[in-house]
């Protein structure tokens, strides 16, 4: 079975001569008559990736993250450093190298747009030695974003001062992170964000517009529990979902902490359902599917009752990557 590196596209390459093999790598496809930068404006690149799969990322795991990469960067010009732990020692220090590139040409050759992977598979020996080489790899003078997947404890991140705190934000992802990522002391907290709670834009955008027609303390204030039920495929989502509430429910003038989780295994497994109680006539309830991405609001906050359908589903990788990454 192929490790990460492995399982990963590119062209071998030594590492003292990275830059060499993307000069080679965008000639040769060029003389296939692939698309290639042929300006400079082809090649800007915006943003600086860093990549890092940890020790529980398998071979399909690692080809489904890179193909997010490879999509985001489609939108975003993208120098990305991939990260690829040996998960056994050797007895070797070497860190080896591939590169990779694509371009996605729009409705004009001044359209297109490039993207350039460096790939580095290195022992844990060789860990002090790496943050160097990433550097050499990254282009200067643009933010770096980090992106740390399925480590296998976050206290191990500690090794990584150099990405942590260079990072303009640092991504992980609840739904696959560590259990100690929580209490974790990251060096900058201010810029960590979760996957989970970007793929979740949609869903807060729904309910929070659906609620705004209302007055904020008819929302908050003398409401007596908020449950949040979700199938078994929504459980790292259904949990950041009820963080979020809680703290609207407080800027509605609620109660702090407010609010019950549960898996309910008669629920679909991509299906939540939250319920608002009070002790008069207000309610509010919203369930949706997002196997079908079909959602149903029904309230009544004194002005009569209200039942409405809409369209809901979770943001792709790519656009949950930008959506962490930038805003």
């Amino acid at each position: 079975m192929p490790g990460i590196f492995e399982a990963l596209p590119g062209i071998d390459v030594p590492v003292a001569s990275i830059s060499k093999g993307l000069a080679d790598m965008w000639e040769g496809n060029a003389s296939q008559g692939k698309p290639s930068p042929g300006h400079d404006h082809a090649k800007a690149i915006q943003v600086n990736f860093v990549l890092h799969l940890g020790l529980k990322t398998d071979a399909a795991d690692a080809v489904r993250q890179f193909e997010t990469a490879v999509r985001f960067s489609r939108r975003y010009p993208c120098r990305v450093v991939v990260l690829c732990p040996i998960s056994k020692e050797t007895g070797t220090m070497e860190i080896k190298a591939k590169v990779y590139g694509e371009c996605t040409v729009g409705k004009t050759p001044e359209d297109t747009r490039c993207c350039e992977f460096v790939i580095l598979s290195y022992p844990r020996s060789a860990r002090e030695h790496l943050e160097n080489q990433v550097s050499i790899c990254l282009s200067t003078d643009i933010p770096i974003y980090y992106w740390a997947h399925r480590f296998s404890e976050a206290a191990k991140l500690a090794d990584y001062k150099y990405l942590l705190t260079s990072a303009k934000r640092v991504l992980i992802d609840s739904a696959t992170a560590p259990a100690d990522a929580e209490g974790f002391p990251w060096p900058k907290p201010q810029n960590v964000r979760d996957l989970a709670f970007a793929r979740l834009l949609p869903v807060r955008q729904a309910i929070g517009q659906f609620l705004s027609r209302y007055p904020a303390k008819s929302i908050g204030v003398g409401i007596t529990s908020v449950e949040l039920a979700h199938g078994s495929e929504l459980a790292p989502e259904a949990k950041v979902l009820l963080g979020w509430l809680r703290a609207r429910i407080r800027d509605c003038g609620g109660p702090d902490g407010i609010g019950t989780l549960h898996a309910a295994p008669q629920l679909a497994a991509r299906k939540i359902e939250i319920n608002f109680s009070y002790p008069d006539k207000r309610s509010f309830k919203w369930s949706a599917d997002l196997a079908d991405g079909h959602s149903v609001f029904d309230a009544d906050y004194g002005t009569g009752h209200a039942e409405m359908t809409a369209a809901v589903a979770l943001l792709s990788p790519e656009n949950a990557l930008s959506e962490a990454m930038f805003f």
